[in-house]
């Protein structure tokens, strides 16, 4: 096989990136703002939000509590609307939850009187997928998640790490674009959560879908995202935008690292 010139290399690096710049966004917000009425009056929860998410990106959000991580989430789901502004998937103005985004919350909120399998295909009937692809896909994604002994058993005799692999299976059975985590680990105990972050990064690896990551954790977001947003308290505004300097895959040692720490501490002053 003859090896292509430094040109022609060169040449088909440029075109990649047109390429990829050509691309809408996977997810856009622009002067994104949140208010609603409560019974003490008006709440501001989000104010002139600007975010881009990338085709294929993962951007990790941290703020403090009651800043409008979960708003903002929210309105990229298409659950709340803007109260002044605008969002957008694939470059297309949300009016409200579509097909191109699937949801991932603390709790995976399986039915306990379904088995793995049919919990993985409730999308399928949701929204009137072909059953023998779907089928298929659930399979395949029992596969991705090492869930394929359990295909047959119940909520409830699984571990709280392997129900939230279950509902991260089933948020990826109609192929979403763009994946929104709200805390997906939260309620898991400290080992297990260190085992699904690893696991979520094996997964993204696999896929290269674009994240938007809720948490509180900021060794957590380091170690998943390109990218981690950091939130004032409310109303939430955009305050840091970091850029990860770590390569991947990470591993273990990674966390061990000089960079990493430093990275942790960077973020960190945020919060002091």
């Amino acid at each position: 096989m003859t090896a292509a010139s430094p040109d022609a290399a060169g040449a088909e690096r440029e075109a990649t990136n047109v390429a990829q710049a050509a691309k809408p966004d996977a997810f856009r917000a622009e002067q994104v703002t949140v208010s609603y009425q409560s019974r003490s009056g008006t709440i501001h929860a989000l104010r002139d939000v600007d975010l881009r998410i990338g085709d294929g990106e993962f951007v990790a959000v941290l703020g403090p509590s009651g800043c409008g991580k979960s708003t903002l989430l929210k309105v990229a789901a298409g659950l709340i609307s803007p109260t002044s502004g605008q969002a957008a998937i694939a470059g297309k103005t949300l009016a409200g939850p579509g097909r191109d985004t699937g949801v991932a919350f603390q709790k995976p909120n399986l039915l306990p009187w379904k088995n793995v399998l049919e919990n993985v295909m409730l999308p399928a009937r949701t929204l009137g997928l072909p059953e023998p692809p779907a089928l298929q896909r659930a399979h395949d994604l029992l596969q991705l998640m090492d869930l394929t002994a359990f295909a047959r058993h119940y909520p409830a005799e699984l571990s709280g790490g392997m129900q939230q692999r279950v509902g991260i299976a089933r948020m990826l059975l109609n192929d979403p674009a763009l994946l929104l985590m709200d805390e997906p680990f939260a309620a898991l105990d400290a080992m297990t959560r260190e085992t699904l972050t690893f696991e979520l990064q094996r997964i993204w690896l696999a896929r290269r879908k674009s994240v938007l990551f809720i948490t509180h954790s900021i060794a957590e977001a380091v170690f998943l995202a390109d990218r981690v947003v950091v939130m004032s308290a409310r109303p939430g505004r955009i305050v840091d935008d970091f850029q990860v300097p770590l390569e991947r895959p990470r591993t273990a040692d990674t966390m061990a690292s000089t960079q990493f720490a430093q990275a942790c501490q960077y973020l960190r002053r945020h919060f002091q």
